[in-house]
């Protein structure tokens, strides 16, 4: 991690292409490269509303943004072509599991069938020289055992997201085994993260969001299901070893292609009633109460990666602990409450981890 700063600095100058750039991790990702002098453009649907990260960031003002559906591969086709990226981050997908369940078709149609079409147009676009396809740690077919997923577990799914990302990760192996593999110069990697959550995030069924916005309510906070653990992490965790690797990719790209877990260490996981009891506790006032449903859709309990060939093999690893995770988090939305500086507080918050990557 003592190489982040150069990591980042090997993308100035470069063309990067992010797909999913008005999602909360795409937004993150595509204001800190472009901080680092990469030509950074942009392609998905429009931003939720006036509230999303990436319009409150204003951030089509600083990356060339095109609205577009994965799905539709002609016209993703024709923005490859017109950008000729050096390089590839693939973040757009359907990432909302109870969602899954509701629109099942639309999961499959984006996470299966639009991640297929961008692996098509990176094999059509002679310039790309790396490709970070970013899926999911519920790729893993999930037995609730209590020790962290390697990447040479199987891939499954008993929810239409966590099949649909595992379908994901085998259109990926098949391409590159068949295509990626055999073309010079070029390298890519799948990645699998924890659950990420930071400022900026307000999707429907999440922790965070659903804190955020009980608290500033003046609501308890209801759970339903308090004791489901997660890999939690700051969205600048993963991002951190996405830019890691793709900077391996440009400088060596056959040394680390194939599948990567991006996670905290797996003694720091928690529950979700940790985290919703942590929030409370920073924001300085709250409670929390707990309604399960015995009638919910399926979800996971027990849920964790094993990272250490990314901590063996790119020497990456985590700073932010669990308690400055959720300080951080929370201090995001208490900070930007007035919606006007929150530019500032993401870019501070961008130079505070890059400074703690040097503790």
């Amino acid at each position: 991690m003592a190489s982040l700063k150069s990591a980042l600095a090997a993308f100035a100058g470069k063309r990067v292409l992010i797909t999913g750039d008005t999602g909360f991790k795409g937004s993150w990702l595509s204001l800190w490269l472009q901080r680092h002098g990469a030509a950074v453009y942009g392609y998905a649907l429009a931003p939720s509303g006036p509230s999303s990260h990436f319009s409150l960031l204003k951030l089509d003002s600083l990356v060339q943004h095109e609205t577009g559906d994965i799905r539709d591969s002609g016209h993703l086709q024709k923005y490859f072509s017109a950008v000729q990226p050096d390089c590839v981050f693939h973040l757009a997908a359907q990432a909302l599991v109870r969602r899954s369940y509701r629109d099942p078709k639309e999961t499959f149609d984006t996470n299966v069938g639009g991640s297929i079409n961008v692996l098509e147009c990176v094999r059509n676009t002679p310039s790309v020289r790396t490709l970070v396809f970013i899926t999911s740690d519920k790729c893993y077919l999930n037995q609730e055992i209590e020790r962290g997923y390697t990447e040479e577990d199987p891939l499954g799914g008993h929810d239409p997201y966590s099949a649909s990302k595992a379908a994901a990760e085998m259109a990926f192996a098949a391409y590159n085994e068949s295509f990626f593999k055999k073309r010079g110069d070029f390298g890519a990697v799948s990645v699998r993260a924890g659950n990420v959550i930071g400022g900026g995030d307000w999707s429907e069924d999440r922790i965070i969001p659903d804190c955020v916005r009980a608290l500033s309510n003046n609501e308890s906070i209801v759970l339903r299901r308090p004791q489901a653990t997660r890999p939690w992490q700051h969205v600048l965790e993963p991002l951190s070893g996405y830019v890691t690797i793709g900077a391996r990719l440009l400088n060596d790209p056959k040394s680390v292609t194939g599948p990567w877990n991006f996670g905290p260490p797996e003694t720091a996981v928690h529950s979700v009633e940790d985290v919703a009891r942590e929030c409370v506790k920073v924001w300085g006032s709250g409670d929390v109460r707990i309604e399960t449903d015995e009638n919910a859709v399926h979800e996971a309990t027990l849920l964790q990666l094993n990272c250490s060939k990314a901590r063996r093999e790119l020497d990456w690893s985590p700073r932010w602990d669990f308690t400055r995770t959720i300080f951080e988090t929370i201090s995001w939305y208490q900070e930007t409450a007035n919606e006007k500086n929150v530019i500032d507080v993401t870019s501070k918050q961008l130079a505070q981890y890059e400074g703690s990557a040097n503790d």
